[in-house]
């Protein structure tokens, strides 16, 4: 059966589709020794490669729950970047992720080879829930948790973010749940409130949760859990 050349890379595990797109454009993608248009379909028995390496689809959809240590880019090669996903997280098979994290943040990734899962899980209009637990270096008032909790608003990114549950955990810490994902959201809305996060861990996705997972260790997810994960993102298994 033949599919769009977006679908068969996220189906490979290279991407998800928006990123899929962008390697085509680029033109690092070829089918069959000719550059790719993103219009074009792949025929089971033609070539597909990246970069020059030849992409193979995966029938079996690999979700696996990694703690992202601090210090590391999600990114798979940046030249500025000291350490990588790509240095620190190993699997059998290539994976992508779902839902960056910054640098300097740690805690759950969500990484699989089945794209289409990647693209349910990052649209903002599905509101899937992502939960942190936050230090900052100022003390946590009532009129912090309110003001958070009711969305601030971003004069960076000229947006005001969707109202949230914020919880107070501890002097300077607290717990946030997101349904949407901002670049450095968390950190902007705290700098808007006049404080400085020093410590942002991410603690679940969805259904997902980090649990007892140690930085830089893995889980593959996989029964009722991925089941219900495949549900809440509306797509198949």
């Amino acid at each position: 059966m033949e599919v769009r050349i977006n679908k068969y890379l996220a189906d490979a595990g290279v991407a998800s589709r928006r990123q899929a797109d962008k390697l085509v454009e680029s033109g690092q993608v070829t089918i069959n020794g000719v550059k790719a248009k993103n219009a074009d379909r792949v025929q089971p028995q033609d070539v597909v490669c990246v970069k020059g390496k030849r992409i193979y689809m995966q029938d079996e959809k690999h979700v696996v729950a990694f703690y992202k240590p601090e210090g590391v880019t999600c990114t798979k090669k940046d030249k500025y970047a000291k350490v990588t996903i790509d240095d620190v997280f190993r699997y059998p098979l290539r994976l992508n992720y779902a839902g960056r994290l910054d640098k300097d943040s740690t805690g759950l990734l969500i990484m699989t080879n089945d794209g289409e899962l990647i693209d349910r899980m990052m649209r903002a209009r599905n509101h899937h829930e992502k939960e942190y637990v936050v230090k900052v270096n100022q003390k946590i008032t009532p009129e912090f948790i309110t003001k958070m909790s009711e969305g601030v608003y971003l004069e960076e990114l000229d947006v005001t973010t969707r109202p949230c549950k914020v919880t107070k955990e501890g002097e300077y810490t607290f717990r946030i749940i997101l349904t949407q994902g901002l670049n450095r959201q968390i950190r902007r809305m705290c700098e808007s409130l006049g404080c400085r996060v020093e410590i942002l861990k991410r603690v679940r996705v969805m259904n997902i949760v980090l649990g007892d997972l140690k930085p830089g260790m893995h889980r593959k997810i996989e029964g009722d859990e991925l089941k219900e994960l495949y549900r809440l993102a509306e797509t198949n298994l």
